[in-house]
This record gives C-alpha cells, structure tokens and sequence, in this order.
C-alpha cells in the first residue's frame, strides 16, 4: 500500500469546551497560528478504565480563515473542530520531548455548537 492509499486516514472530529479564550503567536519562521484547548467528556465506561473524566486536546489553526474563526471563541464556549493529529516535537532543557495536537483543516468548517 502507498500513503496515497483511501484506506489511511488521518481525519479526527471533536466536540467540546474551550478551556480558555484562543491565542495567537508568531512563530520564529514568522508564520502566525492560533492555538486552543478544547475539553472532551469521556463516555462513563471510559471513565471507569481510567478514571479520568476528559481529555485536554490542543487545536491548531494554521490558515487565516481558520485564525479569524478561532479569534472569536471564548473561553467555555462549546465547539465542534475536524482535523488531523499531528505529533510535534519539541527541545526544552536539553531533552526531546513530544505532544500531540489537532490540526485544523482547511476545507471542513468548524461551528460554534448551540448549548
């Protein structure tokens, strides 16, 4: 199977809570990116394997549509977000260090979800 291959697919969707209102950032490249955490529930029967009650997944909008759309969230509002995982890497004091985190996609909208 080649990577182009329509049975890898890398494609996630989540509906949560933001946690806190967006930021934006300019990396060393120069390129701006807007960055969220959003907060998913789990279901009961996950809960009770790890006793974990959510997961805390952060959102990366890379496009200046997707940017202008993040900069409106506040914190607490519940969204809907689809995109790909990505893993990233990073150095801090010395040592490697990974993270992974939702890449918006540029042809899926995201929509504020009504409470």
């Amino acid at each position: 199977m080649s990577s182009s291959d329509p049975v890898h697919v890398n494609c996630v969707t989540l509906r949560g809570r933001l946690s806190a209102d967006p930021e934006e950032r300019v990396l060393p490249s120069g390129d701006r990116i807007v960055t969220f955490r959003i907060v998913v529930p789990r279901t009961s029967a996950a809960r009770r394997r790890s006793r974990q009650a959510c997961d805390v997944i952060e959102c990366v909008a890379w496009t200046s549509r997707l940017r202008a759309k993040a900069a409106r969230f506040r914190s607490d509002d519940t969204i809907e977000v689809t995109g790909a995982l990505r893993r990233r890497f990073t150095r801090t004091a010395g040592s490697l260090a990974s993270y992974v985190s939702v890449e918006l996609t540029g042809c899926t909208a995201w929509q504020k979800v009504r409470r």
